[in-house]
């Protein structure tokens, strides 16, 4: 039940009471009910605004439902694009891959591995090819690998630029493809060979020698082997011959 009460006829008047049961299934009936109630308690029928009153209030209230439908929905979707967002970039992390015991990745046809400063890969092919078949184009930008005459092995842009004049290739025992790359730049790991390919996650990346860690690290990992040497030698430490 629904209760309109204490309805003021002025500022001076008594109070009344409404009672009324709305039906959401007549609702203007419920209103007839309300307007029967005040047509006979006030004078608001009586003055020639009285239409354009209730129209005018009937507006306002349409406008301020809209508007809060408005924002629920703005709300609403702006919830569904920050969950959308989460998803999405936890499918992107999803897609990283493990590196392999090379800090690369393990393809079909071929494996890849780097350090900070180079990337190196092999590339298996039939046992007794000569040199005379291998196609290894290496630029700054892109490589091409695999046997003439054949479709290429790899064959697309590289993640990033490497330094053609001290690249190369060889062929290990007639059956692989050696390729060693030297890094553009040497302070970041690769996520993948080739632009738009599987990439790996390099947040675990694990260094397998001194300089492949970070400047930081490798001063506080050179400052322990001193220290450690000159102990054994019963010299004083970098701390003590600073102080």
């Amino acid at each position: 039940m629904i209760s309109i009460s204490d309805y003021q006829e002025d500022q001076q008047s008594s109070s009344f009471t409404f009672n009324a049961v709305l039906d959401p299934s007549n609702p203007l009936g419920f209103l007839e009910s309300a307007f029967n109630f005040v047509s006979q308690n006030s004078n608001l029928f009586e003055t020639e605004s009285a239409e354009k009153q209730i129209m005018s209030l009937a507006h306002s209230i349409k406008e301020r439902i809209e508007a809060e439908e408005a924002a629920e929905k703005k709300k609403r979707l702006k919830q569904q694009a920050k969950k959308k967002a989460a998803y999405e970039k936890e499918q992107e992390k999803q897609k990283k891959l493990v590196p392999n015991t090379g800090n690369g990745m393990d393809m079909k046809n071929y494996s890849w591995g780097q350090s900070l400063q180079e990337v190196t890969i092999n590339v298996p092919i039939p046992p007794g090819t000569k040199s005379s078949a291998v196609l290894c184009d290496i630029k700054t930008n892109y490589l091409k690998i695999g046997l003439k005459g054949q479709p290429p092995i790899i064959d697309g842009e590289l993640y990033k630029a490497v330094i053609v004049n001290e690249s190369f290739w060889s062929l290990e025992d007639r059956r692989e493809i050696s390729v060693q790359m030297s890094k553009r730049d040497q302070t970041e790991w690769w996520k993948s060979l080739l632009k738009g390919r599987l990439e790996i996650d390099t947040q675990k990346v694990e260094p397998t020698k001194l300089s492949d860690l970070d400047i930081e690290t490798r001063t506080a990992v050179g400052k322990m082997v001193f220290d450690l040497r000159q102990k054994q030698l019963g010299r004083p430490t970098s701390d003590e011959i600073q102080k």
